[in-house]
């Protein structure tokens, strides 16, 4: 999305102070945006708000881990 509108970003709260690697969101109603904390002017995504939390909860139930 070029023309994203101004959101406020947070950055998870599993991601540390030090930097690595972090993903940011923010409430661009009716969508959900996503960015890389440690690249903030570089490329973002966007999801429905209900995609967005679809994915979340796979993650939060281990769906998409690698080991």
């Amino acid at each position: 999305m070029r023309d994203m509108p101004n959101g406020h970003w947070r950055r998870s709260s599993h991601s540390g102070h030090e930097g690595g690697d972090c993903v940011e969101l923010a409430n661009l109603s009716p969508l959900v945006g996503v960015r890389d904390s440690k690249d903030p002017e570089g490329p973002k995504l966007t999801f429905s708000a209900a995609a967005c939390a679809a994915f979340t909860c796979s993650i939060k139930n281990s769906q998409h881990d690698l080991a």
